[in-house]
């Protein structure tokens, strides 16, 4: 591991630790009675607060997991060398932060001198080599989205006079405005022109104080750029303290194309596995993917998200802005509802696909494939219980068992939640419309890391299918029923993910699914201007078969649609293919699709 990869990731433990509870877990027995006691000990007074006896496994947990997190951030901090100061440097001034400048910034930056661009890199890069602007940028995202990376691409585009002036400052949960103050007065007087702070969210008093950057050292001429995973809390400093001073540009939403052109990987297949974060092992990028499987999945959705809503809510006016969640976070159980309101969602997801997979026409179509296989056929309808399947579905949404909950986890905690996961853009919505009555709208939810999606899908699939009938059928025959319904999962992902990438590229159009009393479009694109629109079926599949765009033709499924939303100027198939054409309808590859948008 090299001192870049280390420092990253005491950073990461840092977060963990500040997190969990500290201290350990005392028992007094009382008339023959055990009693459970948390006890603390700050600035040499020890302190014990009584717990219930259905909270302490849940306690001891926490508190053995900071310590196992606290040994592993010793060990690491021994092999990070102290930051090298020059003579003059050590004898005129100490800064209060771990602030990087010269050289240092130099063995910083040199890891990423191969690494693609992201898109958004010239949004950072006009800010900081354009005009003066008087204001503060702020970068933020979920973890694993490149934040850091883009703050190291720009110190290297730096000429050597630039690079003199320029400071980047780790910050560290111990740190205060204060601290940083000192070290920002010390570096104007200095002549530094360019200031770069990351993490800078884990200090505690930055939301109420975040103004100090801006009315200060931004108004005078100072290019300070903030970064930090906890977008929520740069979005109440934003609405508390920054107003109008400050630009914006949010790093988690990865789409295809960047997927391809900076991680160096190709495939819509891929992208559905692991799309997401900038962590996959590709050409550009060295990291481990972070869904690689679903407990890395479910880590990250820990650390990353669960977390990031956590620790912004606590500092945010001194945790007063809780509203219903209030009573989770005092019992310790916000962490845990926030992973099961996005496993929820996930898991409705599977259920709506596996339904449709097990109760429509598509698992006549895999019977018949199955059924006619000339090597080895396989009759899936003897040797598999649908209505068992189907049940064990609804059954494996409860997350976790009410018996369990110290507080129950209701629609309103679920909504509260919902709207911080937009907040953080992890989840979006794309319309589905109905004829005839086009102005009822439902809402399609999209997660924007399609890896995290398809982990827990595949985690389900694969418990759901340990059905008594199923293992009846041999290792082989088990494999490609999977494998078939995996296909349908990332079928209707692929689907999602061009409805959500058309509809951001979009933003003056329409775009929506439209479903008929029977059959559907997959999206249609209506321009209200022009009143046009085009429609399109999207398919996980890499043949030209007139069956999948028989609704495309459809005589009065179209007139209906032109006489609601104008001329249909396209009719179109994205599919996994070659483009092609047939009976007029044009088939566009997806991959070559995904990458035109713009």
């Amino acid at each position: 591991m090299v001192e870049l990869d280390i420092i990253e990731r005491i950073d990461e433990l840092e977060r963990e630790i500040a997190l969990l509870p500290s201290g350990s877990i005392a028992v007094k027995k009382i008339k023959g009675k055990d009693y459970y006691y948390h006890r603390i000990t700050q600035n040499q007074k020890r302190t014990e607060t009584y717990i219930n006896f259905d909270q302490v496994e849940e306690l001891r947990a926490q508190i053995e997991k900071r310590k196992e997190l606290e040994t592993e951030l010793k060990k690491l901090k021994r092999l990070v060398p102290s930051p090298e100061r020059t003579r003059e440097e050590k004898a005129t001034h100490q800064f209060s932060t771990y602030v990087r400048i010269g050289s240092q910034l130099k063995s910083l930056v040199a890891p990423v001198q191969k690494y693609k661009r992201r898109e958004c890199y010239s949004v950072l890069h006009d800010f900081v080599f354009g005009e003066q602007q008087d204001k503060v940028f702020i970068l933020y995202g979920l973890r694993r989205t490149g934040k850091t990376t883009l703050i190291r691409q720009t110190i290297l585009d730096m000429t050597p006079e630039q690079l003199n002036a320029a400071a980047f400052i780790q910050i560290k949960t111990k740190d205060t405005l204060s601290e940083i103050n000192t070290d920002l007065k010390y570096l104007e007087e200095q002549g530094y022109k360019y200031v770069f702070i990351d993490e800078v969210t884990l200090m505690e008093d930055f939301i109420e104080g975040a103004a100090l950057f801006s009315d200060i050292y931004a108004s005078s001429g100072m290019k300070i750029v903030l970064s930090g995973t906890d977008s929520l809390g740069f979005i109440f400093t934003e609405y508390e303290q920054l107003y109008d001073r400050c630009i914006l540009l949010h790093t988690t939403f990865i789409p295809y194309r960047e997927f391809e052109t900076v991680l160096g990987i190709t495939g819509i297949d891929e992208y559905i596995r692991y799309g997401g974060t900038m962590s996959m092992g590709g050409v550009n990028y060295n990291e481990q993917s972070s869904f690689a499987t679903n407990k890395s999945a479910g880590e990250y959705i820990d650390s990353a998200i669960a977390r990031n809503i956590q620790h912004s809510l606590k500092y945010y006016q001194e945790g007063g802005h809780f509203r219903h969640l209030n009573e989770l976070y005092e019992k310790g159980e916000l962490t845990s509802a926030i992973n099961r309101v996005v496993e929820d969602i996930n898991h409705r997801f599977t259920k709506e696909v596996l339904t449709k997979t097990f109760e429509s026409n598509d698992l006549a179509i895999s019977v018949r494939n199955l059924l006619h296989d000339r090597n080895e056929p396989i009759d899936i309808t003897q040797n598999i219980n649908k209505d068992a399947i189907t049940e064990f579905v609804k059954t494996m949404l409860d997350i976790l068992n009410k018996e369990e909950q110290m507080v129950e986890v209701d629609d309103t905690h679920a909504y509260q939640i919902r709207e911080y996961l937009s907040l953080l853009d992890l989840i979006m919505e794309v319309d589905l419309l109905h004829f005839p009555d086009v102005n009822h709208r439902e809402k399609i939810t999209v997660i924007s890391q399609p890896g995290m999606r398809y982990a827990q899908a595949d985690a389900l699939i694969s418990s759901l299918l340990l059905d008594e009938k199923f293992n009846a059928l041999s290792a082989m025959q088990r494999g490609r029923i999977l494998e078939r319904i995996l296909s349908e999962i990332k079928g209707r992902m692929m689907e999602d993910i061009v409805l959500l990438e058309t509809k951001l590229a979009n933003p003056k159009k329409q775009v929506f699914q439209l479903q008929f009393a029977i059959g559907e479009f997959d999206m249609v694109i209506y321009d209200p201007i022009t009143l046009t629109c085009e429609i399109y079926e999207i398919k996980h599949s890499n043949e030209v078969v007139a069956n999948q765009y028989r609704h495309l033709i459809n005589t009065e499924k179209c007139t209906e649609t032109e006489h609601r939303f104008g001329t249909i100027t396209g009719r179109y198939v994205i599919y996994r293919g070659k483009a092609a054409e047939s009976d007029g309808v044009q088939y566009l590859n997806v991959e070559q699709y995904l990458k035109s948008l713009a």
